[in-house]
């Protein structure tokens, strides 16, 4: 109750003080833009319309901020072109005239009136018509009294009296106030809609664009991160062992003649070689797409990593769903990389594992009861877990004081 009243009080703020403003701000800015293109011939109409520009630029400043409070999202402000480096006076005095945004913000404050009229007046009425009509009773004492006084409910034929008005207008009165929320909301998401597709539009695009692009890199950051930690695994764990096993059975081929039970020895040492290398293509195989994941899903993945894990591992996984392999293989690769991480360096003596979907978010959730100390800074292995979920428009949270518990969560968009 007391958000939406928030909500109501809000709305009304901004279409009531965004009345005067409009009106204010049409006045200087169709005024300043006749005057400056109308002088533009004898150059006095340039500084006229840098400066109409720029006054435009300060009105729409201010109305960012009410929509930030009517939309509820946080203002978005968008990039103006700063003057280049070095330019004389005149450039400067211009360059509000080279920024796109600068006319759209010229433009909102010419057709911003109607919309704020309409707005204002559809506020106030809505306001009005609840007062008047529950206070009637105090007022109707004396205006139902005076000679000749003709009320709304005699015209429309329902009676005349203090009792028939003050129950006809109590219930308009009701009647408005039940229906308030919805009118002043509407009214102020009017103006809004006019304001964010003019003032914020094209700078929640360039917003958009800049997550794309960082979500690209940070794609490419954590695909080549990935492939040189690889390639360095498998430097040093299969090639090394198969470099060894065609000594070992190079060594067997020349003792099969001279010493045969030295041979057998030899073979059976490749042998066992092969097995641990096998074994440690399979580890790897898992790092790069586990056939569990692809073909059953994330829950049994998850399983069969918490049955992996050095430190006991209570799971709780509370959707079995299946989602697009990316998502799949950013929750999987993350809790991979964070029980790796929990067993080589947490000290910990349990650790917690939930996968949970919040409406559109899938959430997985980490926790142990180690020393502590995990960050997400460049350099450190999480940094590579918070890229991988950047490119998925995912986010990574860490918290681990010193002395620990740990507690990482991934957010990942799944709609």
């Amino acid at each position: 109750m007391r958000s939406r009243m928030r909500r109501v009080l809000l709305d009304t703020r901004y279409t009531l003080v965004g009345f005067p403003t409009a009106v204010i701000g049409f006045v200087i800015m169709l005024a300043g833009f006749a005057a400056g293109v109308g002088t533009t011939i004898v150059w006095v109409g340039v500084p006229l319309l840098a400066a109409t520009l720029l006054a435009a630029r300060g009105f729409a400043d201010a109305e960012r901020g009410w929509l930030s409070d009517v939309l509820k999202r946080p203002p978005v402000r968008p990039r103006y072109k700063p003057a280049p480096p070095g330019a004389g006076r005149f450039r400067r005095l211009v360059n509000p005239m080279t920024s796109g945004q600068s006319w759209l913000d010229l433009l909102h404050g010419i057709v911003n009136l109607p919309f704020a009229i309409v707005s204002f007046v559809l506020t106030v009425v809505f306001w009005a018509v609840p007062l008047a009509g529950l206070t009637y009773p105090l007022y109707g004492l004396i205006t139902s009294r005076i000679p000749g006084n003709v009320e709304l409910p005699e015209l429309l034929g329902l009676g005349s009296g203090y009792t028939v008005n003050s129950f006809y207008y109590v219930s308009l009165g009701l009647i408005f106030m039940l229906i308030l929320p919805f009118a002043v909301r509407g009214s102020a998401l009017l103006r809004a809609g006019l304001g964010r597709a003019l003032l914020t539009g094209v700078a929640e695009l360039q917003e958009r664009i800049d997550d794309l692009a960082e979500g690209r890199a940070a794609a490419v950051s954590a695909e080549a991160n990935a492939l040189r930690k690889l390639e360095r695994d498998i430097h040093d764990g299969p090639q090394q062992r198969l470099v060894s096993l065609a000594m070992e059975l190079s060594r067997a081929q020349r003792q099969m003649v001279k010493d045969p039970e030295a041979a057998q020895a030899t073979l059976k040492s490749a042998i066992s070689a092969t097995r641990e290398t096998l074994d440690e293509l399979r580890a790897l195989s898992r790092g790069i797409a586990p056939p569990i994941l692809s073909d059953r899903g994330l829950a049994p993945a998850l399983a069969a990593l918490a049955g992996r894990c050095t430190v006991p591992v209570d799971l709780d996984v509370q959707t079995v769903d299946r989602y697009q392999a990316a998502v799949e293989n950013a929750v999987y690769f993350v809790c991979a990389e964070t029980l790796t991480n929990v067993a080589k360096h947490s000290r910990a003596t349990a650790c917690t594992v939930q996968l949970t979907r919040i409406g559109d978010v899938l959430m997985l959730t980490i926790g142990d009861d180690g020393v502590g100390g995990a960050h997400v800074a460049k350099g450190h292995g999480l940094a590579g877990l918070a890229d991988r979920l950047r490119a998925v428009d995912g986010e990574l949270s860490v918290q681990s004081p010193d002395g620990g518990p740990t507690l990482i969560v991934a957010e990942v968009p799944c709609g």
